[in-house]
């Protein structure tokens, strides 16, 4: 059966609100959560950028669920403190944490002052941070001079089964390259046929692990005001990389996003006042091979959505998978 996830969005809600939801999500019946990891909201009508790892703490002792968590090594932090971070989670909450280093976004990076590197090189330095990460979790002492620097660095705590690390992608090229060393794929909503070249270029080249999907949508009683939430929350997110690779502030994404309409906000967000048309989105992505989707509801009033879906699409999304299996040729 597949998992079905809150998505915790740090960028739009307060982290005491945003605790309330998770453990709302949970008595729900949602499966697990995820959340990122950002110091800069995507807009300034969001507001909002807790700090994950102090939130995730809290999450993971105040609730039973799975949660995972997307982040940047390599510039605004170093690899060994977020080996260390994970390494502490996992210890205290076996196999119920994971995480999905990715290459970054200058929006959360440029804090520090430091040049923003081209994508490749921006690849390369995730890469040898993860090695770096992976030895730490083995508890092994690590030197490494390259794109990053760690000397003499162990961890003394590490856990019994190391985080799975996640590899996210959005193209077909960082899916295939994230083969190599990846636990797993995440990705966000797409259209169908560039998911599935993307979980074949992952699989076909040795890609292991679980397929997880990340889904934003904007639900509401009226279709008007579904499509006006997302409008006003996520109108910055939808510009093809690089641009949100690239600028630095919610000013710079405000800045840019002022002509947007309804209809660009529709390509990137799941836009329906049908609950039946929100289980079917969702049973589709199912069928394409993703073993856990995280739903991200682009509102900041979590609450109404939680209690619909809960209600209507979470079992009917189980329910047509767990029919498609039984009827399946043995």
């Amino acid at each position: 059966m597949v998992t079905v996830g809150f998505h915790a969005s740090h960028e739009q809600i307060s982290p005491a609100q945003l605790l309330k939801d998770v453990q709302h999500a949970e008595r729900a019946g949602f499966d697990a959560a995820m959340c990122s990891d950002h110091i800069e909201p995507w807009s300034a009508r969001q507001g909002h950028s807790g700090f994950a790892w102090s939130w995730l703490g809290a999450a993971l002792a105040t609730t039973s669920l799975r949660f995972g968590v997307v982040t940047a090594p390599g510039q605004r932090y170093h690899p060994a403190i977020i080996a260390h971070a994970s390494a502490t989670l996992a210890s205290m909450f076996p196999d119920r944490f994971w995480m999905a280093p990715g290459s970054g976004e200058n929006m959360n990076e440029h804090v520090t002052g430091d040049a923003w590197p081209p994508k490749e090189v921006r690849q390369r330095r995730l890469e040898e941070c993860v090695e770096v990460i992976r030895r730490l979790h083995r508890g092994e002492e690590v030197t490494h001079h390259g794109l990053v620097t760690v000397e003499q660095a162990r961890i003394w705590d590490v856990p019994d089964s190391p985080p799975p690390l996640i590899a996210p992608a959005i193209s077909v090229e960082t899916a295939r390259r994230s083969a190599a060393w990846a636990d797993g794929l995440v990705t966000i909503n797409q259209p169908a046929d560039k998911l599935r070249d993307m979980l074949a270029a992952y699989r076909d080249n040795g890609g292991r692990g679980k397929a997880v999907l990340q889904v934003h949508l904007s639900w509401a009683p009226r279709e008007q005001d579904a499509a006006a939430i997302a409008l006003d929350q996520w109108r910055t997110n939808t510009f093809a990389p690089p641009v949100p690779w690239d600028l630095p502030t919610a000013g710079h994404f405000d800045g840019v996003s002022g002509h947007i309409g309804e209809e660009q906000v529709r390509t990137a967000v799941n836009v329906s006042a049908s609950l039946e048309q929100h289980a079917e989105w969702l049973a589709g992505y199912a069928d394409l091979g993703f073993d856990e989707i995280y739903l991200h509801f682009v509102g900041q009033e979590q609450a109404p959505f939680i209690d619909a879906f809960a209600t209507d699409v979470l079992p009917q999304l189980r329910g047509s998978r767990a029919q498609a299996r039984a009827q399946a040729p043995a």
